[in-house]
């Protein structure tokens, strides 16, 4: 499995990987940004919620930050995983990959998805697109490796 550093396509395997881990900290920094700046997360769970109070607002939002924070430290120990097993060439590194992005797509449709209490999706759909981004180059770092297997 040397080949990911010695060929073309795989080099491309591994930069994809750091796309994927740099998209990866993007989605789980922007709802931190958005609590500092745009408030889009608060304002949805006002907009949910509207007997809600400041305080309760703000406890939902800091809920939301503590389960993006820590879905973004899984992903990016997912795609660091990943660059591990592909640079020290491990046989089973593309059934790693396949299982992470299969649990990257689980993730991110439930985000987009699930509805709270309120009937509307609990999570503001800004940041589950965001979760989005890292599938693109999930989808190519697993149709890579499976071809070089081939």
């Amino acid at each position: 499995m040397r080949t990911y550093q010695t060929t073309r396509r795989g080099m491309g395997v591994l930069m994809m990987v750091i796309v994927g881990m740099v998209l990866t900290v993007i989605a789980a920094c922007a709802p931190f940004i958005d609590r500092a700046t745009t408030t889009v997360l608060a304002d949805h769970v006002r907009h949910g919620y509207p007997g809600y109070g400041s305080g309760d607002v703000d406890n939902a939002v800091t809920a939301y930050l503590v389960i993006l924070a820590i879905l973004g430290a899984l992903g990016l120990a997912g795609w660091l995983a990943t660059l591990w097993s592909v640079r020290t060439g491990k046989r089973w590194s593309r059934w790693l990959a396949t299982v992470a992005f299969v649990g990257a797509v689980t993730v991110a449709l439930s985000a987009l998805t699930i509805r709270d209490t309120s009937g509307e999706v609990g999570l503001a759909p800004l940041f589950g697109w965001l979760l989005v981004l890292p599938l693109v180059p999930g989808v190519i770092v697993v149709w890579r490796m499976w071809r070089m297997a081939e």
